[in-house]
């Protein structure tokens, strides 16, 4: 099963690779004569298969774009602006030149003529290093993606322990105490392994625990003892909702600890 990371780059690469696709597409709508004529030069006699298999630039566009827009603010949020700037028509603009011209008007077949010679001031083509400019963005996404992993990974797990805290409380809120209980530590459990590794402690107990963990953790002077002490007083609560049978956690119990593992997961890295 693929996690929410592999996910994350298994939709980058396929936009990246729908993008190439696209910049073949705009090229043939665009400048027909010149792309065949290298298309030719470079395939041969697969030439034409090549060119039949191309999609419609006006047609796929807005679906990549919407893709690729949604990731780039998830992940190069401090690009969004300019990616977003090359597609969008400017809102000051008097007149359409070169240097305004916008993917959206070439969408909507924006041709600027000068009316004495009819001659051609700007149109569709001028689109072309705009798109080049967007997949050039997107591509350092990728860049971005594989220098930050470890921040990405970060995020991903957060949420998903967010959800989890969440079905926790839920649980508890239904009387279901044990369950709550031992969801919860199950997310701190993995929040400590990851804190673990990120610092790279070696852990050389198979199936640690909370315990083990913590202890790590103070021993590699990662938590001081105030913090150690913090954590294994919600592994306590977590073993009463697990192991001990003769004491019936509360709901007391179990806000405390998941409210406790939230701190831990907002805090310790």
């Amino acid at each position: 099963m693929l996690s929410n990371l592999d996910r994350y780059k298994k939709d980058l690469d396929a936009l990246i690779a729908e993008g190439r696709q696209l910049e073949n597409a705009l090229n043939l709508e665009c400048v027909p004569g010149e792309f065949k004529r290298e298309v030719k030069k470079e395939l041969g006699d697969m030439a034409e298969d090549f060119i039949k298999d191309i999609p419609s630039f006006k047609k796929k566009y807005q679906s990549w774009y919407s893709e690729a827009k949604m990731l780039i603010k998830q992940l190069l949020p401090e690009r969004l602006s300019d990616f977003v700037r090359l597609y969008e028509k400017p809102k000051t603009r008097k007149d359409i030149t070169y240097e305004n011209y916008s993917i959206e008007d070439n969408l909507q077949g924006v041709t600027v003529t000068r009316q004495r010679n009819n001659e051609k001031v700007v149109g569709p083509d001028a689109a072309i290093p705009l798109f080049i400019q967007q997949q050039a963005i997107l591509q350092s996404v990728k860049s971005r993606f594989e220098s930050s992993l470890f921040d990405i990974r970060q995020l991903v797990q957060g949420d998903l322990f967010d959800s989890e805290l969440d079905a926790a409380r839920e649980l508890g809120k239904n009387k279901f105490t044990r369950a709550a209980g031992a969801l919860a530590g199950v997310v701190l459990e993995r929040h400590l392994a990851q804190v673990c590794d990120n610092h790279r402690i070696k852990i050389t107990k198979k199936g640690p625990g909370i315990g083990d963990l913590n202890d790590k953790l103070k021993d590699s002077s990662v938590v001081d003892i105030p913090q150690w002490r913090q954590i294994q007083h919600l592994a306590d609560i977590r073993n009463l909702c697990d192991h001990n049978k003769k004491i019936e956690p509360t709901l007391e119990h179990v806000d405390d600890l998941i409210a406790g593992v939230m701190r831990v997961t907002k805090t310790l890295f």
